[in-house]
């Protein structure tokens, strides 16, 4: 246990508790066109951007961990950024360093998972997603493992993709496909795509929203079960053209050559690789191949005897999975961790598809609690419906908890996610997005209206931008068309700042109203935690307010 924060001398904190609303996916858009943050009707953030001390704060690219600017933030290292109060060198840039340098493949487990198949003749599987947004996986990463595997002595692989649209353009899978077919044959051994669908359709599901995502996943990756085609390439062209699917939510295909059989079914004595470094998703289909005979999530069939490993170690509490490739960022003295130790009771609260950002993620890639008195949980279940159908998602049921918490008198602090704006926002329905910022709107506002009776503060911020960036733009900063001239839908996370609102009803000017400039998500943690009353802990990055 930590110990107990210091006192800060020049500000007791206020009568009410420090909210933290993470508005998930909304910046500031660099262009006009797309951005839906902007074009939406949202009085209440717009009033209070205008009117209480506001600044941008950096949420992408080395500001979070990742290898570069050029790279997007992500809700993973967002999080991770906002509770822990520093910058630590996140997955992508983990991984990238440890294929780099030659590290990832001296380690024991990626010897184990070789030897295993070159002494069988058994085959080598990787299953994960297959693209380079960097911000569950990237394929360079695969193709890496694959030439060190050819090296080894591997004879057989296998590859079971899954099509990305999300964090890449929405209809982009062709153009990872037919280049690394390409790159296979250059191999000139046995290594072959075998199977893949949309993220959103197989394998890919988190903290238990939907298993049966993982199911389709499992049919289709393990078991070879499935609609056959006989390459990659036919698949997507043929599902997209039956469907009219983007990427992310296409069906599940299995690649065979008659038509009978499938080219990559796991078996028993193979070796199987989850690439994916990011562990939200990742979770559910290795507790799939690990878990014993006491797994109910849904019928596995007979699971095949295999050496499974994942990319990094996924849950630094449960220790899943067994093995992994890379160590994952160690990180501690999270505020969460802090303000327990200093007798601060708090609430974290959202719905499924962000429940465990504001939990896991928040507190440094922890399941559970750092104290079951002081830390308080509440997950309210997400609807399984494509999320442009239920736009509003469930902003009123988290705000109407919020609410409450905020009038019980209970916390001294409370956080929370709304998904909307990145959820939505993924799904490139620009309609939709403006209806999540609206409804958002509408409950910032009751928020709002709450911490102003109960004499806290409201500090309104994100982890990454998305919703202010809904269409894709050339370098000359036009928008991009279509062949039939349409513009094109942007799906992916942006590069843009985030907000960093702090609505304090009850001031008395005992900090500056122009807030600290060009800084990152991690000083929301310093920030949270001097509007406390405490001074932020040694080695956190600087706090937005300046104190007089």
């Amino acid at each position: 246990m930590l110990n107990a924060l210091e006192k800060n001398s020049k500000f007791s904190g206020r009568r009410g508790p420090v909210v933290l609303a993470i508005c998930d996916g909304v910046g500031f858009g660099k262009y006009e066109d797309g951005d839906a943050v902007k074009l939406a009707h949202t009085p209440v953030l717009d009033g209070l951007m205008a009117a209480c001390p506001c600044t941008r704060l950096k949420a992408h690219g080395t500001a979070v961990g990742m290898p570069s600017d050029a790279d997007m933030g992500n809700s993973e290292v967002g999080h991770n950024a906002i509770g822990c109060g520093r910058v630590f060198s996140q997955g992508a840039k983990l991984v990238e360093e440890a294929v780099n340098t030659g590290k990832l493949f001296e380690g024991e487990t990626w010897k184990k998972l070789v030897a295993n198949v070159t002494a069988k003749k058994s085959t080598l599987h990787f299953i994960g997603l297959f693209s380079d947004g960097n911000v569950h996986s990237h394929i360079d990463h695969l193709k890496a493992m694959l030439e060190k595997a050819k090296a080894a002595g591997v004879e057989h692989a296998r590859i079971h993709i899954l099509l990305d649209g999300r964090d890449v353009p929405e209809t982009s899978a062709l153009l990872y496909i037919d280049p690394f077919e390409e790159f296979l044959k250059g191999l000139g051994v046995d290594f072959r795509i075998a199977s893949g669908g949309g993220r959103m359709v197989i394998t890919m599901d988190r903290y238990g929203a939907n298993w049966d995502m993982v199911r389709k996943g499992w049919e289709t990756h393990v078991q070879g079960k499935g609609e056959f085609f006989a390459d990659a390439h036919t698949a997507v062209e043929k599902l997209r053209e039956r469907t009219g699917a983007i990427d992310q939510d296409l069906p599940p295909f299995v690649i065979s050559d008659d038509g009978k059989t499938p080219v990559g079914a796991i078996k028993d004595g193979d070796s199987v690789i989850f690439f994916n470094f990011r562990g939200d998703r990742s979770l559910e289909i290795t507790k799939a191949f690990e878990d014993g005979a006491d797994f109910d999530k849904f019928d596995r069939g007979t699971v095949p005897a295999v050496i499974y490993a994942g990319m990094m170690e996924y849950d630094g509490n449960l220790h899943a999975p067994a093995n992994y490739l890379v160590n994952p960022p160690e990180i501690d003295r999270t505020m969460d961790e802090y303000l327990c130790a200093s007798g601060v009771k708090q609430l974290a609260i959202s719905e499924t598809q962000k429940y465990g950002h504001v939990t896991y993620f928040f507190n440094g890639n922890r399941s559970g609690k750092f104290d079951e008195v002081m830390d308080e949980y509440i997950e309210i279940p997400s609807d399984i419906v494509p999320f442009e159908q239920r736009p509003w998602m469930k902003c009123a049921e988290i705000t109407d908890a919020v609410v409450e918490a905020i009038e019980s008198g209970k916390y001294g602090m409370i956080r929370l996610n709304f998904p909307n704006g990145d959820m939505v926002g993924h799904t490139g329905n620009m309609d939709a997005v403006l209806v999540s910022m609206a409804a958002l709107d509408l409950c910032l506002g009751l928020i709002k209206a709450a911490v102003a009776k109960a004499g806290g503060v409201l500090v309104i911020s994100a982890d990454h931008g998305n919703a202010d960036d809904m269409l894709e733009h050339g370098k000359d900063g036009k928008v991009k068309l279509d062949e039939n001239g349409v513009p094109r839908r942007k799906t992916s996370h942006s590069l843009n700042p985030v907000p960093c609102v702090i609505y304090d009803p009850e001031s008395k000017g005992e900090y500056a109203q122009e807030l600290n400039g060009g800084l990152g998500i991690s000083s929301l943690a310093a920030t949270c935690i001097e509007l406390l009353g405490f001074k932020a802990p040694e080695g956190y990055d600087k706090s937005v307010l300046n104190f007089k």
